[in-house]
Order: C-alpha cells, then structure tokens, then sequence
C-alpha cells in the first residue's frame, strides 16, 4: 500500500497545477484558433452509381497492379463513413489500396423525411443488391468481395445470406451477431425501448439522440476525461488537428430512416433474431447456413458498442468451412484510425484475401 503522503496535495501545489493548467489550455486556445478549415477524406474517389441519397464511390488506386476482383465496404446507418479514410495516417482506405485492392464504398448520405419509410429490404436487396450488381458489370465478375462495417457488417452477413451467389469473399468487422450477450450494455438498454412509440412519434431517429445514447455509455470517459486530456494534445497543431477531425466525424450523425430502424431494433437488438434464423428481410429468411463462402471476422477486444462475446459467436453459425477470426487489442473506433490498426489490419485484410 502506498504511504498517505503519496496522496497528499499542498495548496502551493494545487495552486501551481491550475496556473500550469491554465496556460496550457491559453495556448491550446489559440492552437485551435489557428487550425483553420477542418478536413476528412484523404484518398481521391469517383462516383460510379448513385440513387436518391446513396452514393457508390471508387477510390482511385494507389497500387500499380490491382487484385482481379475488388472490395465493396458496407458502413453502418450511423455516422459518416470518412471515419475509415479519415486523414493520410489513419486511413484503412489507403491501407487496403496500397495493398492492391480495389475499393468500393456505399455512402448512404443523410436521410430526411422522403425517407422515412425505407426498410431494411430497401437498403439490402434494394440497394446493396443494385451496388453489387453494378461493380459485377464493371469487373465482369459473377462475384466480388463484400467487407461490412458495424452494422453495415450485419447487413453484409444478411446479404451474403440471401445473394451468396454473388458474393465470393465476406469480412466483418466490429460486426454484432449475437445482440443478447450478458456484457452488451447497449442491449439492455435498448431491449426496453418501446421503439413503436419512438418512430410513430418521431418518424426518422435524429442522429444526435441517437449519438449520446452512444456517448452515454461510457461518459466520464467520452464526455469529461477526454476533454481534460485534450489540452495536452492542443500543445501541437497536428495532434490538435487529428484531435478536432475525431470530433467532427463523431458528431457528424446522420438521421436514420424510421422503419428500418423500427425493423432492426426489433428484430437484431429485441427478439435476437439473426442467431435464431428468425430474420426475414423483403419476405425471405436470412439463414446464416447459407454464408458458405470464406469469412473473416475481425472484432476489437475492447469494444464497448459490439462486445467481442457478440462478434466472436459468428464462426457458431456460418455455414463455411473456412472460417478466420482475428482479435484486435483496441476498441470500437481505434480498429479504423489507431496507429496499431494501420500496421495491421490492412495488411491482415490483403494477406487473407490473397490467399483466396
């Protein structure tokens, strides 16, 4: 046990912490004011489809030689998928594409009230399904690779289950799969939402409601302790600058369409109903059995929005024999733009992929 003294704090101290304290948060401030305009997405992309609000961009290539067939990323409804190609340092975009991969990424843009009746069978056999049919054409291929991100993971896993002729290699990643694990905080929470009243009453979800239920979960963490470690990273610009685009990625949350919200609630987070084989999407059942083609599943050890317990479960219930999991030792966000994850996961990805 440490002696009391350890813990012992005089008032010339405490009065020296806070002048210390005081000046660095000075400089911090003027560091902020000289940041200038903010800006994310690093790599260079094209649009190749687009319909309503959702856009099918194609980032342009790094590498001299491409693999033959390419990658689409599903991103989650919530946030802004920039959060992958967040700056030239932090950018699992560019990882992959110096590997040689060709890339893909839906954006599905901020839906508004036109939107509110769109279901999940809107946006995976409508448009995943047309996405994916569009790249087949391009490449003149019968399958391309998919890789989904959170829920974008899980819509991918449907998708695979339903078209698995068109889908030749599956990567998820931080994706939930079993939603009722004992150590899922979100869960419990939302597993007593009256989710009909929520969307009856409000129609789309606003994305910031749903942004501090996020930042609820941990919130001395993500709404006090992170502010206090600011001012240390506000002594450099680039850190101030790295720091700010963070936070404009987390508070750029887009709305979320009212029924296929109802629809995923009820169905993934209340009844747990993909593991049960009980998820119908447009009329035809989604049967994990049918996901035969090579699966890799990357979870974050410390994720405190998809436990790795939820993630981790998917091998129990796909119907491949080739089947990989890889842990990452971070959290949710820190698998896309950690400095660890940029010397890992892209090169994990490519390696696995070249192998099939």
């Amino acid at each position: 046990m440490l002696p009391p003294e350890t813990f012992r704090i005089t008032p010339d101290q405490a009065m020296r912490e806070m002048q210390d304290f005081g000046a660095r948060l000075t400089r911090g401030l003027q560091t902020l004011g000289d940041l200038g305009e903010i800006d994310v997405g690093a790599t260079a992309k094209d649009v190749v489809y687009r319909e309503g609000k959702m856009v099918l961009y194609r980032f342009r290539p790094l590498a001299r030689e491409l693999r033959r067939v390419p990658v689409m990323i599903t991103y989650a409804l919530v946030n802004r998928p920039y959060m992958i190609d967040l700056q030239e340092d932090r950018s699992l975009v560019r990882g992959m594409l110096k590997g040689g991969l060709d890339v893909y990424l839906i954006d599905w843009g901020y839906p508004d009230g036109g939107d509110r009746f769109l279901s999940l069978d809107d946006y995976i056999n409508g448009y995943m399904d047309r996405c994916v049919d569009v790249i087949r054409r391009r490449h003149a291929l019968d399958k391309i690779n998919l890789l989904g991100i959170c829920q974008g993971g899980t819509f991918s896993l449907c998708y695979a289950a339903l078209h698995p002729e068109k889908v030749r290699n599956l990567i998820t990643t931080v994706t939930p799969v079993d939603f009722h694990t004992p150590d899922n905080l979100l869960s419990r929470w939302v597993r007593h939402l009256d989710v009909d009243l929520l969307v009856d009453t409000l129609g789309n979800i606003p994305g910031e409601l749903l942004n501090w239920t996020y930042l609820s979960l941990k919130p001395f963490r993500l709404t006090g302790q992170k502010y206090l470690d600011m001012v240390d990273q506000l002594e450099s610009p680039a850190k101030a600058k790295s720091f700010v685009r963070m936070e404009k990625w987390i508070f750029d949350s887009p709305d979320q369409a009212g029924e296929a919200f109802r629809q995923f609630t009820k169905d993934f987070y209340q009844r747990n109903a993909l593991i049960k084989g009980e998820v119908s999407i447009g009329g035809h059942p989604v049967d994990l059995t049918r996901v035969a083609m090579p699966v890799l599943n990357i979870y974050a050890a410390d994720d405190h929005l998809v436990p790795p317990a939820a993630s981790r479960v998917l091998g129990d219930y796909v119907g491949t024999d080739d089947y990989t999991a890889l842990e990452f030792p971070g959290g949710h966000i820190g698998l896309y733009v950690s400095g660890k994850s940029q010397a890992t996961i892209p090169p994990a990805i490519c390696r696995w992929l070249s192998e099939r």
